[in-house]
This record gives C-alpha cells, structure tokens and sequence, in this order.
C-alpha cells in the first residue's frame, strides 16, 4: 500500500488518564514505525490540544494509542465521529463496553461465555459490605478491580476480611463501580486480536501475585511465551473463544482479550482491551511477530482499517 493514500495522519497518545506515561510510550513507537513507512504521520496530545486543531491542520485520520479513559473508553471514538475523522479501532458501543469490566462480564455471562464469578459494589455500598460473607460467597480468595480503569491499576487480591475492606477502599479511589471477581489459581494467557481473527496465544509468567502494572511495564523478571506451550486444540480453541469474545462487545479492528487458566483445565475470560499497549514491553506486537508481521508492518495494517470507515 502506498503511504500517500493515507494523507496526514495524527498518532493520538497522552491524554489525561491514569495510564497518560504508558499511551506516550504507546505513541511514540507507533509514531516511530509508521514514519518508518514512510507516513505523513505526527504526534498529537489531545491533553494539549483542541480537538478542533485535527481539523485546523488538515489531518486526515487517527491513529488512537490513547489508554484508559478519555481514549479507550468510546469518549474521544464518538467526538472523531463527530468531526467524520477516520480512526483506528474499535468503535464508541466497543471501546465503551471493552473498558467497563462489570459490563463486559455480563454481556459474556449473558452468551454462556466462561468466566469467573463475581460481584459488583458501589462506592457508596463500601463500608456497608459483609466482607466475610462475599470471601464465603466467592471462594475465599478474590480480585478486587475498579470497573473501567487499566494497566492493573487499582487492583488488589484479598483473602480475608480486612484486606478486602483495605482493597475495597483502594479501588473505590478511582472508580465508583468495583469489581470483586473469584481468583483463578492458574496462568494467564493474553490473545492479540487482528482485523477479527486471533494472534498466537502468548502465555505469562511473573513472580508477582499477578500481572499487575509493575509486572506489565517496570519489572524484568515477567516472562512470556509465543508459542505458549499449548496443544494445537488448545490453542485453537482459545483462539476461537477470544474472537467471539472480543466480537461480543462489538469489538473491532484490533484488540487483545486476557484469560486465565484454572488448574482444571479450564478457561476464564479476565476482560477486554480495545486499545492494548504498543510499548516495546507490549504483547500485541509480540503476537504479531511470531505470525510473521513485523512492528512497522503491523502499525501500518491496523491504520488501512481506518481506510474502510
């Protein structure tokens, strides 16, 4: 495909959300690459700029790296609908759903989907909740996560009263729904999803509880395998419940779906990203390279889809 057909392109990344430091990372290496291509393509913060300004400079299309909320979330997807500026991803329904954990559980649960048993709290239902009957209720053992922020943060496991108190009250500080789900003894496996079908499955492994943000983006001790040590049936079959996983919340695009394993032998959907990371630590482009697509190659790829809007 010839760089020119896609005009001027704005790669999207920083904002103002929790995960602002890893978008910029995001950025910059889809920047870099599509440059690499030979793409008219420049960086803009929407934390520094008007939105009006996209238009103001003649760009043609977006490039969406934004994590979290205000990028990932369907906000900043439905005001570049607004503006009829082509972007990359997901769409408002998709982005909206895939970010809001308590919402995508329930439209998986609703499809006979797997995935782990859970509760919802409200911040105002905090300091009300009988602690040690939701452990009773859920196993014991749980994860506690705000409902629509990423990159593990706010998350806590909890395996007693007061450290689910303790982890109700960390989440409640950025969010005012919460998700309390069963914790799956197991090993977590994140699958890349590219124009609908599924990326090699990639498993990881981390001394940490779980793979939480330090495990993601700081720690050097994660380990992760492509190909991931499973049985060809295992791998086509989780490869085809991450694409009707990801199609269930009108996902698009692109996007990567994380599941667990328990020590059973059997999966659960952990949640949805729409807008997965494109750092040098990030698990799309490491799926992508194993199936033979190169960095560059890859970025171009999910930018012709905005060809198509």
């Amino acid at each position: 495909m010839k760089a020119n057909a896609f005009g001027k392109v704005a790669v999207m990344l920083g904002g103002t959300s929790a995960e602002r430091d890893v978008s910029l990372k995001s950025g910059m290496a889809v920047l870099k690459g599509l440059v690499a291509k030979g793409i008219d393509a420049h960086a803009f913060d929407p934390a520094a700029h008007s939105l009006q300004e996209l238009v103001e400079q003649k760009f043609d299309r977006v490039f969406i790296a934004l994590h979290g909320r205000g990028g990932e979330d369907g906000s900043m997807q439905g005001a570049l609908q607004i503006l009829e500026m082509p972007y990359t991803g997901s769409d408002v329904l998709g982005c909206a759903l895939g970010m809001d954990k308590v919402r995508c559980k329930q439209i998986w649960h609703s499809l006979g989907l797997p995935t782990a048993n859970w509760r919802v709290v409200t911040q105002a239902e905090v300091e009300q909740v009988n602690v040690e009957a939701m452990l009773q209720e859920l196993g014991g053992r749980v994860i506690v996560k705000p409902a629509r922020e990423g990159s593990s943060i706010g998350m806590s496991i909890a395996d007693n009263g007061r450290s689910l108190a303790l982890a109700l009250q960390h989440a409640a500080e950025f969010d005012d729904d919460l998700l309390v789900e069963q914790w799956v003894e197991g090993a977590e496996y994140t699958i890349g999803i590219l124009e609908g079908k599924a990326l090699p499955v990639i498993r990881l492994q981390t001394p940490h509880e779980f793979y939480d943000f330090e495990a993601k983006y700081q720690a050097n001790d994660t380990q992760y395998h492509c190909p991931a040590g499973l049985s060809d049936d295992d791998e086509a079959s989780l490869r085809t419940l991450a694409e009707r996983a990801f199609a269930a919340i009108g996902g698009s695009g692109w996007g990567r779906i994380d599941v667990m394993r328990n020590n059973a032998g059997e999966w659960f959907l952990l949640e949805a990203n729409t807008v997965p990371g494109m750092t040098e630590k990030s698990l799309v482009p490491m799926a992508a390279k194993v199936a033979g697509l190169q960095f560059n190659d890859l970025v171009e790829r999910i930018l012709a889809q905005t060809l198509e809007r």
